[in-house]
């Protein structure tokens, strides 16, 4: 726990790291609501097991009677009000508990998915960059239920079988000790021998739920690829893949299921023996004098509770189990500890000027795997720099570096002077800007999504924002307009639409630091210099890093830098590099419809910096039609063709 301390991000969560733990750091917090949960349970499980103990009280009664008659039946007041108040108690405390359990579950739930989804805010790049974002969103889920599951299934499931047990043998020894020591006996055998095959069935269980889980995927990939089978004529061979997958599960499932009804048989026997050994050794020990008739309904129904109560012992064992693993693989998998930490006590400045400075940066993705070594380089405030190079130079770790989504094994990445491992990442982030080549969007509207670079914006300057960044008619023409909910990821506008709203947002956000990746990739040629314009308005005042792959968008630029291997092998303006006849002369030279090369094709040679085999980081495919056209459909009638 003190090495996960450590490593948390500031301000979020101390989860644990086991699953028990985890679990009991969530039962603290509502301890006084479990124990009463508790108490009722046991209330509950108790007055359920000793109405049959009231019932021989009353047999015991009518069997001493000399005859029939009503004056009996008031002398029986005392163990008919303790049935009632049994009968009574065992519904109110049952329904207490019941309500509590209504109450508390999806609240702790909440609980647990907001407070494992704070923590895991706080991962890595590289985290993400290794997960599904929807495994993980499953995870939390699987996780918050899987900690109620556990708790319900301990409180409510095994804790009553504890008492009915326990209860059932205490008045079973006041009524005859050997027939208390014969169930007893049952008992911790019966406990016993289910758990184990409990834990021996488990693996069967899993690998049927994975076995299911597979079938589903294949079923999935099949239906999505529809399409393409139907194409290719291979319907028959999508069911051919989808029959084997089926005789796999198939398989599994019967392993799984014959074992399931081994366990049964078990189950089923050893009720048996408890009910005829009960009833066998009750009636010897009547037959004997040694109970009255009382005692042997006390012990016949006692012995008919318990199995009702334990009948089920073993799924119950699976179960608790699965949820015990849903938990156990949430906590592995969600609560490690942070990557990137803020330094105590981190201030959070205001970058006023927007200087970059690397000094002496040594970066490594893994240790055999070095990008920068001894990297120097200074951007003043305001200057406007393009980043170019093939594949692998180092462009992209450049800003990422930046950005602080990875840190740096030694040197300095300056902003302002300031260390950016010195100040507070949302700090940092707040005064960054970045423009992506393929950007996300939230499900959100379309207000919403732009607003998100200034959540205290009007919408009057949503409006503004949408206008600069070429949005609004599109957006005036969609029939909710601003209220527009865009779907998963944006999935409902096209890629140039989406990269509009990208650019609208970050207008609003006005940062200090602008990057743009490849930014207007995704635009036709019309729609393209409209926006460029707009963004070289944006970037008045800033300093901007434009990762391009079409040098055209960056020839205007202050300052250009030609990246190879982890070094900056040029480094000048459009006009002095060119003058140059070096590396980015080559580029330049080789670029078709302002595009690069996928590789630097003839020439093999020249200059060390830049191999003849690299291939290009960002390969962009020029469209030869409007990109706001999804399957075909202009969505922005307004955008010409080019």
């Amino acid at each position: 726990m003190t090495d996960l301390a450590s490593q948390r991000a500031p301000g979020t969560p101390a989860l644990p790291s086991t699953p028990f733990r985890f679990i009991w750091y969530f039962v603290a917090r509502y301890r006084w609501w479990y124990l009463a949960m508790l108490l009722f349970e046991t209330a509950n499980a108790t007055c359920g097991i000793l109405i049959p103990y009231a019932v021989s009280k009353i047999i015991k009664a009518v069997t001493l009677a000399q005859s029939q008659s009503m004056a009996l039946v008031g002398t029986l007041h005392g163990p008919l009000l303790l049935f009632f108040a049994l009968s009574v108690g065992e519904v109110l405390f049952g329904r207490a508990a019941g309500a509590i359990q209504i109450r508390l579950g999806p609240r702790q739930r909440q609980n647990v998915t907001r407070q494992v989804y704070h923590y895991l805010q706080y991962h890595s790049h590289r985290y993400f960059s290794n997960n599904f974002a929807g495994a993980l969103a499953h995870r939390i889920s699987e996780t918050a239920m899987g900690v109620t599951q556990t708790l319900w299934s301990l409180i409510t499931e095994f804790w009553p079988i504890v008492i009915v047990f326990g209860v059932s043998i205490g008045l079973l020894y006041r009524a005859h000790p050997p027939l208390a020591a014969f169930v007893a006996l049952w008992a911790v055998a019966f406990v016993g021998i289910s758990y184990a095959l409990a834990r021996r069935a488990q693996p069967h269980a899993y690998q049927a739920a994975n076995a299911r889980s597979d079938t589903t995927g294949k079923v999935v990939d099949s239906v999505t690829n529809l399409a393409s089978a139907r194409l290719f004529a291979r319907l028959d061979y999508e069911r051919e893949l989808l029959d084997g997958a089926l005789r796999t599960e198939l398989k599994a499932v019967r392993r799984s299921n014959s074992y399931s009804e081994r366990v049964r048989w078990f189950q089923f026997s050893a009720a048996a023996v408890l009910k005829v050994g009960t009833l066998y050794y009750a009636l010897t020990l009547w037959g004997q004098g040694q109970i009255g008739v009382a005692e042997f309904v006390l012990a016949v129904s006692l012995s008919l509770l318990i199995i009702n109560e334990a009948r089920n012992l073993s799924r119950r064992f699976l179960e608790f189990f699965e949820y015990i693993g849903n938990v156990a693989n949430g906590v592995h998998t969600l609560i490690g500890p942070h990557e990137l930490l803020d330094r105590p006590d981190a201030p959070a400045p205001v970058i006023a000027r927007g200087e970059i400075e690397f000094r002496n940066v040594v970066f490594r993705y893994t240790p055999e795997r070095a990008v920068f070594e001894r990297l120097n380089l200074r951007i003043p405030a305001g200057q406007r720099v393009g980043l170019v190079g093939f594949s692998g130079s180092g462009k992209s770790t450049f800003v990422s570096l930046i950005l602080r989504l990875y840190d740096i094994q030694d040197g300095h990445i300056l902003i302002d002077g300031i260390d950016v491992r010195d100040m507070t990442q949302d700090a940092l982030h707040a005064q960054l800007s970045l423009i992506p080549q393929d950007p996300s969007l939230f499900h959100r509207t379309l207000r919403e999504n732009i607003r998100y670079g200034r959540l205290d914006a009007s919408d009057d300057e949503v409006i503004d924002a949408a206008r600069k960044a070429h949005a609004h008619d599109f957006i005036a023409q969609m029939k909710e307009g601003y209220d527009a909910m865009v779907g998963e990821r944006g999935v409902k506008l096209s890629g140039g639409q989406r990269q509009r709203i990208a650019i609208a947002r970050v207008i609003l956000k006005d940062a200090p630091i602008l990057i743009l990746d490849e930014a207007t990739s995704s635009l036709d040629s019309i729609t393209e210099k409209a926006i460029q314009d707009t963004l070289d308005d944006v970037m008045q005042g800033k300093t901007v890093l434009v990762v391009a792959h079409r040098l055209s968008t960056i020839a205007h630029l202050d300052r250009i830098l030609v990246f190879d291997d982890g070094r900056i092998v040029e480094d000048g303006s459009h006009a002095e590099l060119l003058a140059q006849h070096g590396a980015y002369h080559r580029l330049w030279s080789r670029q078709s419809d302002g595009f690069l090369p996928e590789t630097p094709a003839g020439d093999p040679a020249t200059r060390p910096g830049i191999p003849p085999d690299a291939t290009l980081t960002e390969t962009v495919e020029r469209p030869e039609a409007d990109d706001d056209a999804p399957n075909g459909k202009p969505l922005d009638p307004d955008v010409s063709r080019v």
